[in-house]
């Protein structure tokens, strides 16, 4: 192994509260309070091997078998990503088209995705996979979760979860996406299925277990159903949460010890004062709002409660393609009340904590080195040049990959 110094970075986004304005939860990370990533100017850190062993300003910076000048542009962790739907195949523009036309479409949204994917082979559903995972990587995603739920068979589950994790440890067991078509009569039928044979069959390839919480999915006695069962397995759970309207996901979530409750755009202040006094994140998608002309999240209440806030793309082909976290970070900022310190923390150590990880989504010693060179003087500029490519390198487990 090698040692590399990168310097001249004119500011370092570390995600280390001793070096910035305290943790996220404190009230320092309230609108109009101080930054929460640790910043450090006129920067420098230091890569062996896999890992960050050294952050600090540049004149201090230790001898290194090499040496990257940063050209005095920011550095910020690799975005991480805990809400992606990659393994599928087919296309739906035309329900894009029609939606933002005005017009009303029933080609059959998610189930045309299923009927795509259970067609494709495994090579066809990997080269997929693979090619959106480049997409994001070059704009600066070292991490991402991905699940089934395209397939709806014990088979088209087991296998999107085995192509996923030959390419990710953040796989995902959806068989409860919605009722499979196979199932439309007969529902508990498929929660049986879902709970039992497919998930024996899934579980081996999978660390979470996820649900769609919602009126025209599965409710909340089914959602209960589908995480414990899950959970026996040893999966941990996570949940589409309160995306259409307000319902149970949310306080589930809190109640099973979620690790996220996704989308949270529909929330009671009961369902605020649960995620506020758990350790359960609420992940937010603004691509799903966007490509859906749909009500925003409120970020802002969430994190003036205490919350710990996430920002992920919920890539998919229906609702939310995108594979932008830069994307994200931008919309948070215009449209649900973050500031740029809170977007870019919440798609990095937000990310992190979504996903239970705390090797990642920050630059200190010990974390591993996931790196996003930006060609800009400051993290402000991925809101402040909304869709410019600004990512002009990055680096996954030490290695500079783009």
């Amino acid at each position: 192994m090698s040692s590399t110094v990168i310097t001249n970075i004119a500011a370092l986004v570390t995600n280390d509260p001793s070096l910035g304005w305290g943790s996220p939860r404190s009230s320092k990370f309230e609108s109009g309070g101080g930054s929460p990533l640790g910043l450090i100017q006129d920067a420098a850190v230091v890569i062996d091997g896999d890992h960050v062993v050294w952050t600090g300003e540049s004149s201090k910076a230790p001898a290194t078998d090499n040496r990257v000048d940063a050209g005095g542009r920011a550095v910020l962790p690799g975005f991480v990503d805990s809400h992606s739907h990659l393994v599928f195949a087919g296309d739906r523009t035309q329900e894009f088209n029609a939606r933002m036309s005005g017009r009303s479409y029933s080609a059959g949204g998610i189930r045309t995705t299923v009927a795509a994917t259970r067609a494709a082979t495994d090579a066809e559903l990997e080269a997929n996979l693979t090619r959106y995972l480049a997409e994001a990587l070059r704009q600066g995603t070292t991490t991402f979760e991905t699940k089934s739920g395209y397939g709806l068979t014990t088979e088209d589950e087991a296998r999107a979860l085995r192509i996923a994790a030959a390419h990710t440890d953040e796989v995902t067991y959806l068989g409860a996406h919605i009722v499979s078509p196979d199932y439309a009569d007969d529902p508990a039928a498929y929660v049986a299925l879902v709970t039992g044979e497919m998930l024996d069959a899934c579980a081996p390839h999978a660390r979470w277990i996820d649900v769609f919480c919602e009126k025209g999915a599965f409710d909340g006695d089914q959602a209960r159903a589908v995480l414990t069962a899950g959970r026996a397995k040893g999966l941990h759970p996570r949940i589409h949460a309160n995306q259409l309207s307000y319902g149970p996901g949310v306080q589930l979530a809190v109640e099973l010890d979620a690790a996220s409750a996704d989308h949270c755009t529909h929330l009671t202040d009961a369902d605020v004062d649960a995620l506020a006094s758990g350790s359960t994140v609420a992940t937010l998608l603004p691509g799903a709002e966007f490509s859906t002309r749909a009500e925003w999240p409120d970020a802002r209440r969430l994190l003036d409660a205490g919350v710990t806030v996430a920002l992920s793309t919920d890539c998919n082909p229906g609702s939310s393609f995108t594979s932008s976290v830069p994307f994200c970070i931008a919309l948070a900022v215009r449209d649900m009340g973050m500031t740029p310190d809170e977007a870019v923390w919440s798609a990095t150590a937000g990310g992190a904590a979504a996903l239970r990880r705390t090797d990642i989504g920050r630059i200190t010693p010990g974390a591993r080195a996931d790196l996003t060179l930006l060609d800009a003087p400051s993290h402000v500029h991925l809101a402040y040049r909304p869709g410019v490519p600004l990512v002009s390198g990055v680096w996954r487990r030490g290695e500079r990959v783009v």
